[in-house]
């Protein structure tokens, strides 16, 4: 009996160790550089080379958008380029993502957010933003630390640490966990109008980590749940861009 409890402690906290260990590389699935025809605007921080994507160069209002965790945000470009077409649009490239320099982590990546949005706002009097997935912790991160125009979350969770607790029940993620992504903590800080878009069959982030996260905006969040799409497929469902050209071009839901 002594050796079958051993073998389970061993077991539990040799997976222990992994997910400790290569946690980041559970989160992180950074994209490679492609080729294109794009306008790519370098931000240097903390030594390393931030790309991110421009497109409708000079207009007065800006968007910035921050994605999945797996994303190529360049494939945005054709929708997003004639669905805004009076702002300029910033695909931000995560660090190790699309040709930026450096290692993915949430401190690196929110720490480049401020930086870059504390150096777009001297060129646009308004900015707003939108996060997918991965990124919806990056947007309220910003979207709680400063002031911008609108704020939109596309398939959200409540916190990492949340998710990956639900995932694996027997380990103490609050303790295992580096980056714990804790959006829900950050929500009574968010002054901007928000809109946050669900996926009905999501099976990444499961509804009740996204409801947990609107229950607490409590107000000043429009909330809309895309039927017969998943996590990843969202954004192939006809209901998706129209959602997001009608409330950040300020027209009705």
């Amino acid at each position: 009996m002594k050796r079958i409890l051993l073998s389970i402690l061993l077991i539990y906290i040799t997976i222990g160790l992994l997910l400790y260990v290569g946690q980041r590389s559970f989160i992180y699935f950074p994209t490679p550089e492609i080729k294109t025809n794009l306008e790519t605007r370098i931000f240097n921080i903390e030594n390393h080379k931030i790309k991110v994507t421009v497109l409708n160069k000079n207009k007065d209002k800006a968007i910035l958008y921050f994605g999945g965790n797996a994303e190529n945000v360049d494939y945005n470009s054709g929708a997003f380029s004639n669905l805004f077409p009076e702002h300029t649009i910033y695909l931000v490239k995560y660090r190790g993502y699309g040709g930026s320099t450096g290692s993915p982590s949430e401190e690196a990546i929110y720490s480049d957010a401020i930086h870059i949005f504390d150096e777009l706002i001297q060129e646009h009097p308004s900015i707003s933003v939108i996060g997918r997935s991965l990124g919806s912790g990056v947007a309220t991160y910003l979207a709680s630390k400063k002031d911008i125009e609108k704020l939109v979350l596309i398939t959200p969770f409540d916190s990492i640490q949340s998710v990956a607790q639900s995932q694996y029940p027997i380990f103490p993620m609050q303790i295992l966990l580096k980056d714990k992504h804790d959006s829900i903590s950050r929500v009574k800080d968010i002054k901007a109008d928000t809109l946050i878009i669900a996926a009905e069959i999501d099976r990444i982030i499961k509804m009740p980590h996204t409801k947990r996260l609107v229950q607490e905006f409590k107000s000043q969040v429009a909330f809309h749940v895309i039927e017969g799409v998943g996590h990843n497929d969202i954004s192939d469902s006809p209901y998706y861009y129209p959602l997001l050209g009608r409330f950040l071009n300020d027209e009705e839901l």
